[in-house]
């Protein structure tokens, strides 16, 4: 400030008690703005199937970016799903935040709803339940139910508390019941209820609180009131 590099709404300023506002004042050093704090953005989407979960697709495909309308911030998924896959996705700029949610430590619970081929037995269902033998090991328990049976397919409610890659998909098919269908209903404490496809909504601030508290990071360190 002393060498008068720093500058305030247009006027150099070398004192170093002078009093401003960074969220209404134009400071700059050297000439350059100096950035305010990016308001943190928590959008729950419900993603369409054949859509990616990227922020752009060099094929040309729809990303999950195109269905949202809000660009003030930049703004990215937490995880993925898949391609063919549809149901709850969080967007953020919460760097903290989704970094916890997908780290194995704390194994934030993700519901889904799969259809898949043939009826899965009791052998099959405690498989699934106890863990399945994968190329990165075995995987952890999970919660397995059967929603309903149909002609020739079921649909299962399976409840994970991590995120290998393609995981539903490469436990079903190992044991002998391929995935026609996948969609998740619920991430942590949020729910997709109400919300139709490709559309989104801001989190409500309890549902923001609720995501910070399951990863264990205090509510003052993120969320904005």
């Amino acid at each position: 400030m002393e060498a008068g590099r720093v500058s305030v709404n247009g006027r150099v300023v070398t004192e170093p008690g002078v009093c401003v506002d960074p969220e209404a004042d134009e400071i700059r050093v050297d000439g350059r703005l100096v950035g305010k704090p990016e308001s943190k953005v928590y959008l729950l989407f419900h993603k369409p199937g054949r859509c990616v979960t990227s922020l752009r697709d060099p094929q040309g495909r729809k990303t999950v970016l195109d269905f949202v309308r809000e660009r003030s911030v930049r703004i990215f998924p937490v995880g993925r799903l898949d391609y063919d896959a549809e149901g709850l996705l969080l967007l953020t700029n919460d760097g903290t935040l989704a970094h916890r949610l997908q780290h194995p430590r704390y194994g934030v619970p993700k519901t889904y709803q799969v259809k898949v081929k043939g009826h899965p037995g009791e052998t099959a269902l405690g498989t699934l339940r106890n863990g399945v033998r994968l190329e990165e090991g075995i995987t952890a328990a999970a919660e397995v139910s059967v929603i309903r049976r149909l002609p020739g397919a079921s649909w299962l409610k399976i409840v994970l508390h991590q995120g290998w890659y393609r995981q539903i998909k490469r436990m079903c098919d190992a044991v002998g019941h391929p995935v026609l269908k996948i969609r998740r209903t619920d991430y942590g404490p949020l729910s997709l209820a109400g919300l139709p496809p490709g559309r989104y909504r801001p989190l409500r601030r309890d549902e923001i609180v609720g995501l910070y508290r399951c990863v264990h990071l205090p509510d003052e360190q993120g969320p904005d009131p």
